[in-house]
């Protein structure tokens, strides 16, 4: 699942090259808005809410798309051939002079006023990438459940808004935190820097690296590597279903590294 970094690369780049243009055409392929048309309007700014992305336009209106599992945002030159996938993947397709910006899986894609866009993100904690992140008020709402688990804690964006599981399962790792700790007996102050720190150091990164190795394979230490050999002490990796279904999500640790007790 695409997490706060990758959404706010996808929305550096949307904005660079909507921001302040005409759109020409709209094409919206998802049944509640296929009327819909915002040819003159102009895209005002795109801007990301933790996992979420919102595009303003000027009339007033914020298209509001979540990527969950595989949703993506393209750009296109006008006449350049499409490859984010099938046709009948798309689900949104805006048109400038100069782009074209192609959804693809967008499992949410709706519209809200954009004086009402707490209607869709308001729910959210404090955003990891906001240069004015709320440090105190993110470690508040962690607080808030000490007897819940440090991963169930942390993936919940209505604490703290951007992070996933990858950075999840990686910082857990890189400060000894088995994930099932309870909250109360983690140092949560270091958790949310280093979460910060993480993602964004992986801003100028196409892909999210951990190790500081920017090659397949060697760019986590516990993240998708179970049943392999942990990169510090070589101990196999393991890994398992943590949380409550259907929300349950897979971890991965090494039980020597990261110990229970």
């Amino acid at each position: 699942m695409p997490e706060g970094d990758t959404v706010w690369r996808a929305c550096k780049r949307l904005d660079q090259a909507l921001s302040g243009q005409e759109l020409t055409r709209t094409d919206f392929r998802v049944p509640a808005l296929a009327t819909t048309d915002f040819s003159g309007q102009k895209m005002l700014e795109v801007v990301a809410k933790g996992k979420h992305l919102l595009m303003r336009l000027s009339d007033g209106v914020t298209i509001h798309s979540h990527f969950r599992m595989d949703g993506s945002w393209h750009l296109y030159r006008p006449g350049e051939s499409w490859k984010g996938g099938p046709d009948y993947q798309v689900r949104a397709v805006l048109e400038t002079a100069s782009w074209v910006a192609v959804g693809y899986r967008l499992p949410v894609l709706e519209l809200v006023a954009t004086d009402a866009e707490d209607t869709v993100v308001g729910h959210l904690g404090p955003d990891l990438l906001d240069p004015g992140f709320d440090r105190a008020l993110a470690l508040a709402n962690l607080t808030a459940e000490p007897d819940r688990t440090i991963s169930e804690a942390l993936l919940d964006q209505r604490n703290l808004a951007g992070i996933g599981n990858f950075y999840r399962t990686e910082v857990c790792f890189l400060l000894g935190i088995h994930p099932w700790r309870p909250v109360a007996s983690v140092d949560l102050e270091a958790v949310v820097d280093l979460s910060r720190r993480l993602m964004k150091a992986n801003l100028r990164h196409a892909a999210q690296v951990t190790t500081g190795v920017d090659r397949p394979g060697q760019r986590s230490y516990v993240f998708e590597r179970a049943g392999k050999q942990c990169r510090r002490c070589r101990t196999t990796i393991r890994t398992g279903p943590i949380g409550e279904p259907p929300r349950e999500r897979v971890s991965y640790w090494c039980p020597t590294c990261q110990p229970e007790h």
